[in-house]
This record gives structure tokens, sequence and C-alpha cells, in this order.
């Protein structure tokens, strides 16, 4: 292995994961800064909280290419090392996370690397190394956003599906094993970057999204009918 192009792969994987699509796209649509604005993540849910639906899909496609591309950079520097390229893919997830670009001090005045959760850079990661894979991870998590309700759980579930796809493609012999480990990457990174979420979950303060927040409000209207019927 040419020891010059692996750290060229460790490196580049890292530095395009952290490209700030979110704070671009939200600032040069609004000329807002996306980190001021709901969670101050980079994220296409964010950048979509900020900019609109457009801004949010434009950040989100971003953020699957810093996968992609981090593959496809494995592939040409270290072709045929499939351990290398998982290191490639996960590298990029935590660059999107904690960015170099966007280096600050925090509010305990320490410096901080800024970012977004990494579900669109994991979903890019998983289809840089098996491409089929987003014929299955896709509508999967399309379901989850929808009757689940929660984005913070759309992400998370994109490395946690990644397991289960990659271990069942391991044991037919589609993909080689250390796929796996990708998926437990991702995850576990995802998780981390989640855990405020995670949080609010757990005491009911989450934001809510697709089928589930479309009760919430029909309940509300409900509600706020009857009071007003019975005044």
């Amino acid at each position: 292995m040419d020891i010059i192009n692996l750290v060229l792969v460790i490196v580049l994987s890292y530095l395009v994961g952290s490209i700030p699509f979110g704070l671009i796209i939200v600032k040069t649509f609004t000329g807002k800064d996306v980190r001021e604005v709901g969670s101050g993540r980079t994220g296409g849910t964010n950048a979509m909280r900020a900019a609109g639906l457009f801004a949010g899909v434009l950040t989100g496609l971003g953020d699957i290419l810093k996968g992609l591309v981090s593959g496809w950079l494995a592939d040409t520097l270290v072709p045929g090392n499939e351990l290398v390229k998982v290191v490639a893919v996960t590298l990029a997830i935590i660059g999107h996370n904690y960015s170099i670009f966007l280096l600050k001090r925090n509010n305990a005045g320490r410096l901080a690397l800024e970012g977004g959760a990494g579900g669109a850079t994991a979903f890019g990661g998983a289809v840089a190394l098996w491409p089929p894979i987003w014929m299955i991870l896709l509508p999967l998590c399309v379901l989850v956003y929808i009757f689940i309700g929660y984005a913070s759980i759309m992400t998370i579930s994109v490395g946690f599906f990644s397991i289960l796809i990659f271990s069942v493609t391991a044991y037919l012999g589609i993909t080689p094993p250390v796929f796996i480990l990708y998926g437990v990457f991702s995850f576990i990174i995802v998780l981390v970057a989640l855990r405020p979420n995670l949080h609010r979950l757990r005491n009911g303060t989450e934001r809510t999204v697709g089928l589930r927040r479309y009760l919430e409000k029909k309940r509300e209207a409900q509600k706020a009918s009857h009071k007003n019927s019975s005044e």
C-alpha cells in the first residue's frame, strides 16, 4: 500500500466531509447563519428550517455527495482495499459533524468544531460502499420519517439499517464483512451527535414530523374546535 496515497485518502475524506454545504446554501439563499437557527446544525433538516424546502434538499444532496466522493477517493488512490474505503467514508461523516471549517469558541471559551448530525453523509457513505443499498435504505428511512415521526430517529436509522443490511449481504456473500463495521461506526457517530435530541425524546419535547405531526395537529384542531363550541 502506498502510504502517501493512504494519507491523502484520510486527509481528503475528512476535508470533503467538512465542507459545510448547509451553511453555504442558507447563507446564499437568505443571508442567515444556519448555526443560529433551530438546532444550530448544518444538515438538511436545519437548512430547510432556515431557508425552505429547496435549500434543505440541496443541502441533503450535497451532504450525500460527501460520502460518495470519499468512497471514490479511496477507490482511486488505494484501489481494492475495502477497509480503507470504510475508513474514508467514516471520516467523511466525522468531517461533516466536526468540520475544521467551522472551528469556533463555545460558551465556555473553548475551541469546538461544529457541523451536522451526519445522517445524509452516512447514507452517501453506505451507497459508496455498495450502490444498490439505496434501494433498501432509502425506503426504510422514509418509512421511519413518516410513521415514527421524528427526524432524529430517521437520522439514527441510517446507521442502524446499514448494520442490518450489510450483515445480511455479508452472510449472503454479496459484500465483505468489513462493511458491517461501517454500519456500526456510522450508527455510533450519529448517535453521539444527536444526544440532545435523545434527551428531548425522553422528555417528550422532541419535534415531530410526518404522520405523527399530522395527527398531533389534527388533535389540536379538534380540541380547539371542541373548546370553542363549548364556550
